[in-house]
């Protein structure tokens, strides 16, 4: 008698095979991975047609010499880069982008900070305030660019009549009232009038952090005597940091790209007295494309450089404050 079974055709072909439950175990997996992709796959187009495409393209041209008609004559090599960076007006404009996004983000953040307290807080018509506040954030900043020019005419501009009546501003049509003919008073305006239509946008975000802040923080430290100096420093600027750095890196981003505001009112004249280096990357368009594609390289690089250092610098608070 023999006890051995023979296989037959059906346990034959399972042992030459990877066995059924392996290969179910494998089409759960793919399908987990491939769910979300209906929902971020539109997302994902969008990012690669409007983001990643257009640097792409902005690449290439860079190291093309694209005459001012738009005609591609033949590859540039890096004379368009070294053309930008042997430019003599480059570095008062970089300096000039230094000042303006330095002085905008700080005066931005620093009205923003008393504003958010202000509306922390309760009294009378708190609603209506915050929604006025919105309004210069609402508006188009085209148009807000477009009223201050209107507004500092130096005929008949609204600021200049009433500088005229207060006595500070004696005349018209001169050149103390030109405001925007002269190179620093026009910076100083349009520092104004960043900051002016900045600070809706960094209240509410500054708000929205002021408000996540438990009530119970603030009770102890009132039973442990602590001064309003002291909660503030203990408790509302720590707690307050993951808010701040969120506005501080929009703000430094918008800002170093702004361009309405100073197209508007100066289009970065007299020369290129009021320009900074985006107005400066736009200008080049009309004399070399691929010196503006070149220019646009360098802001691409410089946006960031300065997202990475505070992308670190945030990284290095939370590991301290761990």
């Amino acid at each position: 008698m023999s006890n051995i079974v023979t296989a037959g055709p059906a346990t034959a072909g399972r042992t030459q095979d990877q066995p059924p439950g392996r290969r179910q175990r494998k089409y759960p997996r793919v399908r987990a991975i491939l769910a979300p992709l209906p929902w971020i796959g539109p997302a994902i187009v969008l990012i690669g047609l409007v983001v990643i495409w257009p640097i792409v393209v902005m690449f290439q041209t860079s190291f093309q010499n694209i005459t001012a008609d738009g005609i591609n004559i033949g590859s540039a090599g890096w004379r368009n880069f070294s053309g930008v960076l042997n430019n003599a007006n480059l570095p008062g404009i970089l300096l000039r982008t230094v000042i303006w996004v330095a002085v905008v983000v700080g005066a931005t953040m620093l009205i923003s900070l008393g504003l958010a307290q202000l509306f922390n807080q309760r009294f009378p018509g708190r609603t209506v305030v915050r929604w006025a506040l919105i309004a210069p954030w609402a508006a188009s900043v085209m148009m807000t660019a477009l009223i201050f020019r209107w507004m500092l005419d130096p005929n008949n501009g609204a600021i200049n009549i009433l500088l005229h009546q207060l006595g500070i501003v004696h005349g018209f049509n001169t050149n103390q009232s030109a405001w925007l003919a002269n190179p620093d008073s026009a910076m100083a305006w349009m520092i104004v009038v960043a900051v002016f239509v900045s600070v809706p946008f960094t209240t509410y975000v500054l708000l929205a952090g002021l408000q996540t802040i438990p009530g119970e923080l603030y009770e102890a430290a009132r039973v442990d005597g602590a001064s309003l100096w002291e909660t503030y420093r203990r408790i509302t600027l720590p707690l307050l940091r993951p808010a701040f750095f969120i506005g501080l890196v929009i703000n430094l981003m918008n800002v170093f790209n702004s361009f309405p505001i100073i197209w508007e009112m100066t289009q970065g004249g007299p020369g290129y007295e009021t320009s900074t280096s985006t107005i400066f990357m736009y200008n080049l368009k009309a004399i070399n494309v691929g010196q503006s594609a070149a220019m646009s390289i360098v802001n691409f690089a410089i946006v960031l450089v300065i997202v990475f250092a505070f992308l670190r610098m945030n990284r290095r608070t939370l590991q301290e404050a761990r």
